[in-house]
């Protein structure tokens, strides 16, 4: 479990992922890269890695990897996949 970019407002997100699966990798850059380039003034990114922890996994019902969660700013919204396509991904960040 690691967390980049704690900040104390803003955007917070908890990204699922499968250890170094190549779909966990390119979704851990992609939402970095689309956080610094949308987010930079204020995001937290908390990654966890369910083969280390499963049981957060059973906590918020995820069943497949990568899954993205949107905690805050409400409404909450889940985005599942490698996180590639840009404009689908920030209509779920910036949705109210």
């Amino acid at each position: 479990m690691a967390k980049a970019r704690a900040r104390t407002t803003g955007l917070r997100l908890r990204l699922y992922i499968a250890g170094q699966a190549p779909n966990s990798v390119r979704a851990v850059a992609n939402v970095r890269a689309i956080c610094d380039e949308h987010f930079a003034s204020g995001h937290e990114l908390e990654i966890v890695d369910l083969f280390k922890h499963p049981e957060r996994g059973l906590a918020d019902s995820i069943i497949v990897t990568p899954t993205l969660l949107k905690l805050a700013p409400l409404p909450a919204q889940r985005v599942i996949g490698s996180l590639s396509d840009t404009t689908q991904l920030l209509m779920a960040l910036s949705a109210k």
